[in-house]
């Protein structure tokens, strides 16, 4: 079973790499950056009580508040994508104006500003709800899967890169088969 849910980690991340930002037809299926989403999440969701050693009532309690703080991360990391993204395509297309990449750093400063008061605002939340032992093996778990989706986002983007094109980030050569 771990396997396959990691199977579905690593298949999310790597929707993640190349997911588009168009919206779905109407009724048809979730856009590939939602569904990865929803594969992380359920991959986190299906460790979670066995990894914290939760009781059934403490997992029912649990998860919404984990839930929350998962969807308010995403939020927060795409408003800030995007403020970053718009700065990004102003630029290189000489098109930015002074007012309007303002208004853009006043969204990413906000964004950055709100992001560590609702992260704490949630993982206390989260803490409330645990003992001692459990707070530490969330956050635990929470590492190991940045961990998991860091190591195969990066296996993603050495994959996509076309062979003999560049050389990786830390200077060594990849292997040669």
């Amino acid at each position: 079973m771990r396997s396959l849910l990691l199977g579905g980690l690593l298949l999310a991340s790597g929707a993640l790499v190349s997911a588009q930002d168009e919206a779905p037809p109407a009724g048809g299926p979730l856009r590939p950056r939602e569904e990865a989403f929803r594969m992380v999440d359920a991959y986190f969701v299906s460790n979670l009580q066995e990894s914290l050693g939760l009781t059934d009532e403490q997992f029912v309690r649990l998860l919404p508040m984990v839930r929350r703080l998962q969807k308010d991360r995403r939020e927060l990391a795409q408003r800030r994508q995007r403020a970053l993204q718009e700065m990004r395509k102003l630029l290189q297309s000489g098109a930015a104006t002074p007012g309007r990449l303002e208004e853009l750093l006043r969204d990413l400063k906000t964004v950055e500003s709100e992001q560590p008061a609702v992260i704490r605002r949630d993982l206390e939340a989260i803490d409330g709800a645990l003992t001692p032992v459990q707070q530490a093996k969330y956050r635990i778990l929470e590492l190991e899967v940045e961990r998991k989706i860091r190591d195969v986002m990066t296996q993603m983007r050495g994959q996509a890169r076309p062979p003999g094109r560049g050389r990786p980030r830390n200077g060594q050569e990849p292997p040669r088969n």
